[in-house]
């Protein structure tokens, strides 16, 4: 099977989620500036959420670049990363609506550190494909050190919430951070496919 079926559902569930994540701040009931302020931090972790969605789709999206056909077990490590983002909203509102609070806390950090392994999985998943019917070494296992040093940070999120979450959300920016821009990686995948083309 190609890819191309996998990469549009992926893609239609991203924006879905980001739509969902928006219509989860709830608009306010007063016209004071005084309501709107009180929405900064439900604002604040919408866009980390935002950025976290779309940092997976672009990263999604590089990925699929390089693979062209997919089996099970790529298609069942893809659903469980969708699986994954799709609690990124209910767990965002949840935050929102209790923010500093350790348990919303430990619960959106764990959210994105089950995403994190799930990215892994794919990952993994995709490159045991191309050893084993491909029979190539994938360039695609090289990108894992900054995988691991996410997955790291939000470990140290997660129990961060327990004594205070600020570290958390700290943490969970710098995570955001070092994946703004795409895994570089996938340029050198691509700077080697042109090179042996």
């Amino acid at each position: 099977m190609t890819s191309a079926r996998l990469e549009s559902f992926s893609d239609g569930v991203m924006a879905i989620l980001i739509t969902i994540a928006v219509l989860g701040i709830e608009v306010p009931s007063d016209a004071t500036l005084d309501s709107l302020m009180r929405l900064i931090p439900v604002f604040l972790i919408y866009a980390a959420s935002f950025q976290t969605i779309g940092t997976y789709w672009n990263n999604h999206h590089y990925l699929f670049k390089v693979v062209k056909d997919v089996d099970a077990r790529i298609l069942w490590a893809n659903l469980l990363l969708l699986f994954c983002l799709s609690l990124i909203p209910f767990s965002m509102q949840w935050l929102g609506e209790h923010i500093l609070q350790r348990w919303p806390t430990v619960m959106y950090c764990a959210v994105l550190l089950a995403a994190a392994l799930a990215y892994g999985l794919l990952s993994r998943a995709i490159a045991l494909r191309e050893r084993r019917v491909l029979h190539v070494t994938s360039l695609i296992e090289d990108g894992t050190g900054r995988r691991w040093v996410s997955v790291f940070l939000y470990v140290a999120a997660v129990l961060a919430a327990f004594w205070h979450p600020l570290v958390s959300y700290a943490l969970i920016i710098a995570v955001g951070a070092m994946w703004f821009l795409p895994d570089r990686q996938f340029d050198r995948i691509f700077n080697w496919n042109a090179s042996a083309a």
